[in-house]
């Protein structure tokens, strides 16, 4: 069937599989109380919004052919920064004064995706290497601005970015939905989506072509670098402090496990931004779902990886041949009569 030849199909079968198990072992699946969703389904959109932001942001980097090692660190810093500045306002509740905090440290997270970019499309770095750089040197950053210790805020705009419901309907889920929607406007309704793919599938070429492979791949950074600072802050807001340590520790591997379970090419050149949120919201709730069917805690990993590979070979072309070829019907031999 031509259905199941769609490299979405599998992601989206076994993400319903799962919501239909979550359904029987959770005790309130989907719930209204003061005007507000509750449940495990709620639980999971708004807990796959800051992978879904990251994963975002990765697609463009990989689409383009590199990858972006450091999102994790520079959610670290996203949420340090904030935090450290909310902590010093005179009053942590005044709107105005902590929007401008957010928006201050979604420009830093710019900022050091800017760098990546320079470093990658400039410098001429390969793109592990750069942004391995500030994976590794980000992390003890968000530690000096945090003096490693955790920074608590009382900030009631600023934990609404993460706790929040707006239409009845989490504020975190309704960020990542309006920057998927954004990206999608501006990648699939403007040309910049196929100038993505021809720097992706040669950058040599597009230069020749008259496109500007460098200013685009530096973008695509910068785009990673907000976006992974704006999923800090989302989580920085959840806990309304700042672990320099543990947030966004090792979220590039949910972020580019993601962005392939959604059907973007690690080559670059072709991408996928509906596949991306596809397989950010399949990630959280395969995580959500190792909890509620009772896996054992060390085991979960393991229980995760499986599952994992399970899908990425439905989604291998050559594997489906291999196993479910041989159990298609082959068209009789007629015998001829001689004359």
């Amino acid at each position: 069937m031509t259905i199941l030849k769609n490299r979405l199909f599998w992601p989206i079968a076994i993400l319903v599989a799962m919501l239909i198990v979550n359904v029987f072992t959770s005790h309130q699946f989907l719930t209204i109380h003061d005007g507000h969703l509750f449940g495990t389904l709620i639980d999971i959109i708004r807990g796959s919004a800051p992978l879904m932001l990251v994963a975002l942001g990765m697609t463009l980097v990989i689409s383009t052919g590199g990858i972006d090692l450091s999102v994790g660190s520079v959610m670290a810093i996203s949420g340090a920064v904030a935090c450290l500045l909310i902590k010093d306002l005179s009053d942590q509740n005044a709107i105005g004064a902590v929007l401008l905090i957010v928006l201050v440290a979604i420009a830093v997270s710019a900022l050091l995706g800017l760098w990546n970019g320079a470093l990658v499309a400039v410098v001429g770095i390969q793109p592990i290497i750069a942004t391995l750089i500030l994976m590794v040197a980000g992390r003890g950053l968000a530690q000096l601005i945090t003096d490693g210790q955790i920074i608590n805020v009382q900030s009631s705009p600023y934990a609404t970015i993460a706790t929040g419901f707006f239409l009845t309907l989490p504020v975190a889920f309704l960020i990542a939905m309006a920057a998927v929607a954004l990206t999608t406007v501006l990648t699939r309704r403007t040309a910049l989506g196929l100038l993505l793919e021809s720097v992706g599938g040669s950058p040599s070429a597009s230069r020749l072509a008259g496109i500007r492979a460098r200013r685009i791949t530096v973008m695509v950074y910068i785009v990673s670098g907000a976006f992974a600072g704006l999923a800090g802050l989302i989580v920085s807001a959840d806990i309304k402090s700042a672990d320099s340590i543990h947030a966004g520790n090792l979220i590039e591997l949910d972020a580019i496990l993601a962005v392939v379970i959604g059907g973007t090419a690690l080559i670059g050149g072709r991408f996928s931004i509906i596949g991306t949120v596809i397989g950010a919201i399949l990630i959280q709730t395969l995580t959500v779902t190792v909890v509620g069917i009772g896996v054992p805690a060390k085991a979960t990993l393991l229980f995760k990886a499986v599952i994992v590979v399970a899908l990425c070979l439905s989604q291998s072309p050559v594997f489906r041949e291999k196993v479910f070829g041989r159990f298609k019907s082959r068209p009789a031999v007629r015998a001829e009569v001689p004359a």
